[in-house]
């Protein structure tokens, strides 16, 4: 994959850094503080681009820059930013599902439900154009190509049932031991039977800056440790709420006449996900707030930030389509 396309100052200045094209030092970068960082595309893919050095890399970046401590400076000054941007708006419906009380399953779910409301899976089943099931797929690429990667970075930080647990969830996302099952080759195969272009970050010139967000927010907790307990709570509550809108998109891809591959990558998650959501409420997070008291709090903020943040970009998106605007492509089409 080669670098991206700068959206502004800060992430133009990050990629002709790692580009070798620049001499200014990624030390004196600072985020706006005026900007709003969840709709901000220039932070947000400033910040994709570094956190993506941890996965597969880009070609025109040497493979050390990784660890260069510049890189890791920078990239924690945008973490914090990002990390509020997230923490304020979620703040009350996790201290309101705490004084609810019940054990930590009903309370991940307390926050769930507090949270959820916008649902783009349902519009795909009953209204979408194909033009704009093409547009969801190729945002969607952006994780799924890499489907679980951030979680499995947890692994090695955690003990106990919840250890068991996220290896149980892994293996299966993994493909249970059969290459051709990985949930990212499946994710592959649809975008193929689509017509899109199944390369890793593709798309990632023509995502808008909340999906770029809903994605670092996956590694923003999996890169870092004193995070472990948002990370199990965010994927608890990606299992709790994706079943029933898997079974939606499926449909909608149906209805709008594209090869049966693309559906079969959500029908796979249907019953998948709906065996994952109890191992992931109870073992998981429960299992870990057991061995680790202290971190309930985190638990049900990955929860809410994973359910607020899923919103944040489902209402930019419906809103685009609405409007006509096509994101795959950058044109406006309702075709």
């Amino acid at each position: 994959m080669h670098l991206p396309q700068a959206r502004g100052p800060l992430s133009g200045q990050v990629i002709d850094n790692l580009a070798g094209r620049s001499s200014v030092p990624l030390s004196g970068l600072r985020p706006d503080p005026d900007v709003d960082v969840l709709r901000d595309g220039d932070l947000q893919l400033a910040l994709w681009t570094l956190y993506e050095l941890h996965y597969r890399g880009f070609d025109d970046v040497p493979d050390h820059r990784e660890w260069d401590p510049e890189v890791i400076s920078l990239r924690g000054r945008l973490e914090t930013v990002f990390e509020a941007a997230v923490r304020e708006p979620t703040r009350e419906v996790v201290e309101a599902a705490k004084a609810g009380g019940g054990d930590v399953p009903e309370q991940v779910v307390a926050v769930v439900d507090a949270v959820g409301g916008v649902s783009v899976a349902a519009f795909i089943q009953r209204k979408a154009t194909r033009g704009q099931v093409l547009d969801f797929m190729a945002q969607r690429s952006l994780y799924h190509l890499k489907e679980s990667d951030p979680s499995s970075l947890v692994l090695a930080r955690i003990d106990g049932r919840a250890k068991t647990a996220l290896a149980e969830i892994l293996y299966d996302e993994y493909g249970a031991g059969r290459p051709e099952s990985l949930h990212a080759g499946l994710f592959s195969a649809a975008l193929e039977g689509c017509g899109l272009d199944s390369s890793y970050g593709a798309y990632v010139d023509s995502t808008p800056a909340t999906t770029l967000a809903v994605n670092n927010l996956m590694s923003l907790f999996g890169l870092n440790r004193r995070l472990r307990g948002a990370a199990l709570g965010h994927l608890a509550a990606f299992e709790t709420t994706s079943s029933v809108p898997c079974r939606r998109i499926a449909a909608g891809i149906e209805r709008v006449g594209l090869p049966a591959v693309v559906a079969d990558y959500f029908h796979e998650h249907v019953e998948a996900d709906s065996v994952h959501e109890q191992l992931a409420l109870r073992d998981l997070c429960g299992g870990l707030v057991a061995d680790e008291p202290q971190l309930l709090d985190d638990v049900l903020f990955g929860a809410a930030a994973c359910v607020y943040l899923d919103d944040v970009a489902g209402s930019e998106l419906l809103d685009d389509w609405q409007h006509g605007q096509r994101w795959r492509t950058g044109e406006a089409a309702a075709s």
